[in-house]
């Protein structure tokens, strides 16, 4: 009588081989993606300086960094959008998540909802990712949570799912808190701008150069770029490392976006009398406004840069490295070391919410909040008061911020402007060839209608 069928003979003499059986490799544009924005959660790192970092290390192909690129940025822009996703499929408020398992959600939400990756793949290599990150005890409830995402289909059908109105629903449309919404309903003068104005925070912003000591047109050719319509300093690039330039490693051109070339001309162009010898850069770090000032200064003009961080300071020193008739000091310009009414011209580029760079930094619109603005206009405010004391009667300060919020840009700047010793200049004929510059009588630059950062500008001068 035969006996029941016996087991295939396995390794080592027929013993069966216990180990686990081999899971493929992490995909590792996902995993990049990931480990930014683990980055930007648990130590509240920057994404613009992180990514590059990672993809340099990882060595990713081409697609793969674009894929790691596009996952990483539009997930941190998203995420509030993809909370309102996850809140209502999850059986608990998503804080008490663990951190790594909802980044991994909203990583995987991105996918299904806006990048409409097919289910098994966005859904079987989030869960891959759970399983190696977070634990296999986490994979089955992200398994089952991006099923329903999935199942839910896409934007707008998730838009229309969650059933917001008003600024609620623009919110969760151009990815923008309800606050900021409103912030740029006000500095824009109504409706007829904001959703194209927050629709450009979402795009990828081109690559700016400026040519400090190289022609434009020479940088222009060499780089594959086109000059920039509004700074005769700019050129813009379709694509490419610029860190790969000639000029770029000479330091003769940089990286500096074209609103912020704006903002340090705003400075040399403003009509002034008397003496022009002496020009301050208050908050100079990290140096790329007060690298164009010395630039583009009349010979015999002394430029002093100043940051009251050492290591912001150490960046405009290597900026400045070169430069002829240039001093760097740390210092703070609330508590300055030189004496009042020093200085003929003053740059003050304050520390600000940054709202203005939301296409370079996305996590900012979701870090940033509304209490984080009145300590910030309080800085704003003091640091102004210091820089008009700067400059001697006759002198002038250019006021910039990225940010068009109009707590930081109008509120501080017609503040000062109360004053009887100060004089305010207008902006927009310093700047003929920009369109829509004008912000009553200080400028305000846009994403949208100049490819800009969001840089306000203003421009005061000390009567006595």
């Amino acid at each position: 009588m035969s006996g029941p069928p016996r087991r295939p003979a396995g390794p080592r003499g027929g013993r069966r081989d216990r180990r686990p059986p081999r899971r493929a490799p992490l995909d590792g544009a996902r995993l990049t993606a990931y480990d930014v924005l683990d980055g930007v959660s648990a130590r509240e790192a920057y994404a613009n300086l992180l990514l590059p970092q990672l993809l340099r290390e990882r060595d990713l192909e081409s697609r793969d960094a674009a894929f790691a690129t596009q996952l990483a940025y539009g997930a941190l822009r998203a995420q509030g959008t993809l909370d309102a996703v996850l809140a209502g499929l999850v059986d608990r408020p998503l804080e008490e998540l663990d951190r790594r398992l909802l980044d991994l959600l909203r990583l995987g939400a991105y996918q299904l909802v806006d990048l409409r990756v097919p289910a098994h793949a966005a859904v079987a290599t989030t869960v891959d990712l759970v399983r190696a990150i977070v634990g296999s005890g986490a994979s089955g409830l992200a398994n089952a949570v991006l099923r329903k995402v999935a199942a839910g289909g896409d934007r707008a059908a998730w838009l229309a799912r969650l059933d917001a109105d008003g600024d609620r629903r623009l919110g969760l449309a151009t990815d923008h808190p309800d606050w900021i919404v409103a912030a740029w309903r006000e500095a824009l003068g109504g409706d007829a701008e904001l959703e194209e104005a927050l629709l450009a925070d979402d795009a990828a912003p081109e690559v700016h150069l400026v040519a400090r000591h190289v022609s434009r047109d020479a940088l222009a050719e060499e780089s594959g770029g086109t000059p920039g319509p509004w700074s005769p300093y700019a050129v813009r690039l379709g694509g490419g490392d610029p860190g790969r330039l000639p000029s770029v490693r000479a330091g003769t051109a940089a990286v500096q976006d074209e609103g912020s070339q704006l903002a340090a001309l705003l400075l040399a162009r403003a009509p002034l009398e008397g003496p022009d010898a002496r020009w301050l850069d208050v908050c100079a770090g990290p140096g790329g406004k007060a690298g164009l000032l010395a630039a583009v200064r009349p010979a015999g003009v002394h430029l002093t840069a100043a940051d009251r961080a050492p290591h912001r300071a150490e960046l405009v020193r290597g900026v400045l490295a070169g430069e002829d008739d240039v001093e760097v000091l740390v210092a703070d310009g609330r508590e300055p070391p030189w004496a009042p009414g020093s200085f003929d011209r003053v740059l003050l580029d304050a520390p600000c919410t940054g709202l203005g760079a939301l296409r370079r930094r996305p996590e900012v619109r979701w870090r940033r909040t509304p209490a984080d603005v009145g300590p910030l206009v309080d800085l704003q405010t003091a640091l102004l008061d210091r820089a008009l004391a700067s400059v001697r009667p006759g002198g002038v300060v250019a006021y910039v911020t990225c940010s068009p919020h109009a707590a930081e840009t109008v509120a501080v700047a017609d503040g000062a402007a109360a004053r009887d010793d100060v004089e305010v200049l207008p902006v927009a004929p310093l700047f003929p060839g920009v369109p829509g510059v004008e912000r009553g009588r200080y400028g305000q630059l846009w994403p949208h209608r100049h490819g800009t950062d969001a840089m306000f500008l203003a421009l005061l001068r000390r009567t006595r």
